[in-house]
């Protein structure tokens, strides 16, 4: 209780000047940096040779001399911008301990002076640093230029489903979790005594020592207050949108001002968390500092600072009131247009989004196989998409990984064996005991089935170099079929799409991609383009859009990720969970006003 009072009563002392400094901060990285930064990266990629990235190339790009150069400037620079940051929050923190208010302009040039000693080599590994220390400072925030990256979706399920890979990540976290508590009052020595980075290191780590797990759960303790109490706000604002709702439903003006009230409430919540979670944050950690320094009966130096005249800042409220006023005012007209049916909310779905099985209904039945193509079929997939390998002896057969040990237990590669030899194996009872009896398929078989049901095929080729004529092969069988306006051929090897088009132009390609920057729609063999769903963007759907081509998002399993991709407008989804994204895809379409709020809200969690 003791902490949390001095927690508030540093964050109270100089409140106006650390919402004034963080609000510019925030706006100015949206603004500003953050556009800077990436034209940087453009500029860097237009150095070295580079129009697009993808899987194929970010290996050669990534490890050009050049790029290694310019990128370790350009993370450098990112880290010191963070470091600003963090250091002008420190700095009001601590005055606020001295009980001393501080202006705005003074904790600025006081942050931008101590943050060019950065530049230092010996001071230049304390920028990288922040890098770790974020994640453990920013939950649910938004509050630094390096946000928490978004892991894909597909490498989570693949580190959850390999125990191996589960316990070196484990140990990965671990180690940064311990590289965090040893350093964790490292910044603090460096900003306000005025010492290297290496000496605030062995100072932090001796002013932790011993306590270092319990002040580990005291910052999360924090952190997790803050996501409650947010949380808290939300929860009791879409009850208010409920409530009001209802109470009104039959007065329409009144309903849709008080509606808007709360929805601006609600808005203004999500702001000041924003605002507040990295002074918080940095506000714990300064408690803890001054409380482990008189326990260890260590001088606390404080920054002496030479302020100018301090202003005071009581004209704020003329400007918020006004502001809420007005965001009710028009929220209002809008929401009001809503409720009459002048203004949707749906209006992002333009297209209709379709739904692939991803190797089948591979939930319920072993992928790439008949079974799960049957389920496919059953629960109303739009699209299968399967992988493709060809064999010893030139048959195409349907199976994702060139080794057969995962899905058969043989301890082969697809291309050693002939036909008579595979289809002699048991593809089901690795998923299940039931399905013993399930074979790997032949691709005709899967062509004639799809033909005779009506539905699409993603035809994915996966060249292992040891085929001949793969592409021409897989080409002749769907003409064999008549079956080319119902299906497209994928690859995530570029070559394999040129290919198909020198064989028949009338194939539709699809260039399945990992990593999708810059300009993808330059690759003139790729008639659409099936990407990782973390690489998709407003403006990448955007400009595959205006070359009048399509967007696949894969591989996309969870509520949060089909809601994104629903409302970044992509042409078409992936899953392996078709139904529950079918659910999804409808509601979106017939949602009332209430659902939209709702959704909206958890959009803020994203």
């Amino acid at each position: 209780m003791k902490k949390m009072k001095m927690v508030w009563g540093m964050l109270k002392y100089n409140f106006k000047t650390l919402v004034a400094f963080e609000c510019l901060f925030k706006l100015v990285t949206l603004f500003f940096f953050t556009p800077f930064f990436l034209k940087i990266f453009n500029w860097i990629m237009k150095v070295t040779g580079y129009s697009y990235l993808t899987f194929e190339n970010i290996f050669t790009f990534l490890f050009h001399p050049t790029t290694l150069f310019l990128l370790l400037i350009l993370i450098l620079l990112m880290m010191i911008y963070t470091m600003f940051d963090i250091t002008t929050i420190i700095i009001i923190l601590d005055q606020s301990y001295q009980k001393k208010k501080i202006h705005l302009k003074d904790a600025v040039f006081i942050s931008l002076k101590k943050c060019k000693t950065l530049l230092h080599i010996q001071n230049l590994p304390l920028a990288f640093l922040v890098l770790f220390l974020l994640p453990f400072l920013n939950l649910g925030s938004f509050s630094s230029l390096i946000t928490t990256i978004r892991i894909p979706e597909f490498i989570l399920d693949f580190i959850a489903g390999n125990g191996a890979l589960l316990s070196l990540f484990m140990i990965v976290m671990f180690f940064f979790m311990l590289l965090f508590l040893r350093w964790m009052y490292a910044i603090h020595y460096y900003i306000l005594e005025d010492v290297s980075f290496k000496k605030a290191r062995v100072c932090s780590k001796n002013l932790g020592k011993g306590h270092y797990f319990r002040d580990f759960f005291a910052i999360l303790s924090v952190q997790f207050l803050i996501v409650f109490f947010y949380f808290l706000f939300l929860f009791l604002g879409i009850l208010l949108i409920a409530f009001l709702n209802e109470l009104f439903s039959k007065i329409l003006l009144v309903k849709t001002v008080m509606t808007t009230v709360v929805w601006v409430f609600i808005a203004i919540s999500f702001f000041i968390v924003t605002l507040l979670a990295m002074p918080i944050s940095y506000a714990e950690i300064s408690v803890l500092y001054y409380l482990r320094k008189m326990k260890k009966k260590e001088p606390i130096k404080n920054y002496k600072v030479s302020s100018s005249k301090t202003k005071t800042y009581h004209g704020y409220s003329k400007f918020f009131i006004p502001l809420c006023l007005l965001m009710i005012l028009f929220g209002s007209i809008y929401t009001y247009g809503i409720y009459t049916g002048k203004y949707h909310l749906n209006f992002k779905i333009r297209r209709e989004i379709e739904v692939t099985a991803h190797r089948g209904d591979s939930k319920h039945y072993p992928e790439n196989t008949m079974s799960a193509f049957k389920g496919a079929k059953k629960l109303g997939a739009d699209w299968i998409e399967l992988d493709v390998q060809m064999t010893r002896d030139g048959e195409i057969i349907v199976i994702h990984d060139t080794s057969l040990q995962r899905t058969t237990g043989l301890h082969k590669n697809t291309w050693e064996l002939s036909y008579d030899e595979i289809r002699k194996l048991d593809a089901g009872s690795f998923f299940d005991e039931k399905y013993k009896d399930e074979r790997i398929p032949l691709l005709k078989e899967v062509l004639l089935y799809a033909k005779e049901n009506h539905i699409k095929l993603n035809i994915e080729l996966k060249p292992t170099g040891h085929e001949k004529d793969f592409e021409k092969t897989v080409i002749d069988l769907i003409r064999e079929t008549k079956f080319e306006e119902n299906c497209v051929i994928t690859s995530q090897v570029y070559e394999v799409l040129q290919n198909v088009k020198r064989y028949n132009t009338n194939i539709q390609t699809v260039y399945v991609m990992s990593l999708a920057y810059g300009d993808i729609t330059s690759l003139v063999d790729a008639d659409s383009f099936s990407i990782e769903a973390t690489s998709v963007t407003p403006s990448l759907v955007k400009r595959i859009h205006k070359e009048g081509k399509q967007l696949y998002a894969w591989t996309v399993n969870t509520e949060e990720n089909i809601r994104r991709m629903i409302d970044l407008n992509v042409d078409n989804i992936i899953t392996d969970q078709v139904s529950f994204t079918k659910d999804i895809i409808y509601s979106s379409k017939t949602s009332d006003l209430i659902s939209e709020y709702v959704k909206l809200v958890e959009e803020l969690f994203k």
